[in-house]
């Protein structure tokens, strides 16, 4: 099977497919396209970035770090639909593990009720969050999820700083 070179998913059908890697949707071909970019950016400013913000404070909660990239698993089922996805998130661990465990009873809640796959995906999605609470997190160091996010957002700062103003202009007086 395929896997998303953007956000590590399972592609099971489709996708978008282009020059820098096969994509699960139009999000994570942009995201895609940013990472290319980034590769354009010197390693010693992203080791910086990276570094600075792992060691810097809580984005949700405030608190003290380490700060890391922690990945919450959902699905929620209504009869024949079933909808399910891992939304990474910046945070500290216990913020992180707090955003887990709410995974696990949002899925065990509204994961069951679609036929056949909630049945399939609900113990799947919960099991992954219930490692990832398991897993010990390594505080010495980031993630390479960690740098991938920081790549993406000075790329697409960088994008942004090079395009031109979109602003409305003012009428003549």
């Amino acid at each position: 099977m395929a896997t998303c070179a953007a956000c590590n998913s399972t592609i099971l059908f489709g996708g978008k497919r282009d020059a820098n890697g096969r994509f699960c949707n139009q999000k994570c071909q942009v995201r895609g396209a940013l990472l290319a970019a980034a590769n354009q950016i010197p390693e010693t400013a992203i080791r910086e970035q990276v570094w600075q913000i792992h060691q810097g404070l809580c984005p949700k909660c405030g608190g003290a770090g380490p700060v890391d990239v922690y990945v919450t698993h959902k699905v929620w089922s209504a009869l024949f639909l079933t909808s399910w996805k891992s939304t990474p998130e910046v945070s500290c661990r216990p913020c992180g593990r707090k955003s887990q465990w709410m995974g696990v009873a949002s899925s065990a809640v509204l994961g069951w009720w679609g036929f056949p796959w909630g049945l399939v995906f609900t113990p799947v999605q919960i099991g992954r969050n219930l490692a990832a609470i398991a897993r010990s997190a390594d505080a010495s160091s980031p993630s390479p999820q960690l740098e991938k996010v920081v790549r993406i957002t000075l790329a697409g700062q960088m994008a942004q700083q090079q395009s031109p103003s979109k602003g409305i202009a003012a009428p003549a007086k």
